[in-house]
């Protein structure tokens, strides 16, 4: 056999040795991979919000139960009833890094709007204990969190569910899920406040990048795919001076949604204030849609 067939052989092992120990290491790597990601994508901020005062007088702490939360598991979330006692009944989703403490004044203000509020802290938010929270683990918190609401609200026509930037795209998957489900379970409507398209899209856009960044994401949050198909009226609300998350994802988001469907951009709102710059508009943005408050 010439020597230089050795030769080959001999860097066809190396090349397979090398390719087993890639194939070995890969699930490791992409383990890590994902960690960091997730990591990234959920960013909490443990502990209090420094600008939290303590709760206001009406707010109850409530410990949500299901068999899907592990021994070492739990959910945390706040109820508030409004004054009305048949007042309509929201679900507050938030975003990622702060936890309930840092969304107080958030849900304040859509307590004052006339809703009464049941906000929940994903597993490894706040009083909620768990693991490093996942887009499957916050979508299944969302569906415990629903749950509960419909036992507090049990008319399906006075049930909302709101999510804020991230939360927003939780809640369009928790709305899309009901879709598929019977009258009973559903919700009035859908507001999704200052969220976007899909995490591929906003990652491109905070990285000022055009390389396909999302090839690398195992965390989808595709909004896009599913709001045209969850079936109820929708409010899709953004700050036009939003530095975070563009508005024009909420403007792509209000396209691809089906009718009934309004979109609001506030003027001189960034990411996080949008409910108090927009004044009286948000709930005549509701009523456009034949959803009333009170």
């Amino acid at each position: 056999m010439p020597s230089s067939w050795f030769a080959l052989l001999r860097r066809r092992r190396l090349s397979l040795t090398v390719l087993a120990c890639l194939l070995l290491l890969l699930p490791i790597g992409c383990a890590k991979l994902e960690q960091t990601e997730r990591e990234l994508v959920f960013r909490i901020e443990p502990g209090t919000a420094h600008w939290f005062r303590g709760l206001p007088a009406g707010i109850e702490d409530v410990q949500l139960q299901s068999p899907e939360l592990g021994a070492d598991e739990s959910l945390h979330a706040w109820w508030w009833p409004a004054a009305r006692q048949d007042a309509p009944a929201l679900l507050y989703l938030h975003g990622s890094r702060w936890n309930l403490t840092g969304q107080l004044f958030r849900i304040e203000q859509l307590h004052a709007m006339g809703f009464a509020v049941l906000a929940v802290d994903y597993r490894g938010f706040g009083q909620s204990r768990g693991a490093l929270p996942s887009e499957r683990s916050v979508y299944q918190d969302a569906l415990i969190a629903w749950q509960h609401l419909t036992r507090l609200q049990p008319e399906a026509d006075k049930r909302f569910i709101y999510g804020h930037s991230l939360g927003g795209a939780v809640a369009v998957h928790l709305a899309h899920e009901l879709a598929g489900e019977d009258e009973a379970a559903q919700a009035a409507g859908l507001i999704v406040e200052s969220s976007f398209t899909n995490l591929g899209d906003v990652a491109a856009a905070v990285t000022n990048t055009s390389l396909p960044v999302r090839w690398l994401l195992s965390q989808e949050f595709d909004s896009l795919s599913k709001i045209a198909d969850v079936g109820i009226p929708v409010l899709i609300a953004h700050g036009r001076d939003d530095r975070y998350v563009p508005s024009r994802f909420s403007e792509a988001l209000f396209e691809a949604a089906s009718e009934p469907k309004q979109l609001l951009l506030i003027e001189g709102a960034n990411h996080n204030n949008g409910l108090r710059m927009a004044g009286n508009s948000y709930r005549q943005a509701l009523q456009a849609l034949g959803l009333e408050i009170n």
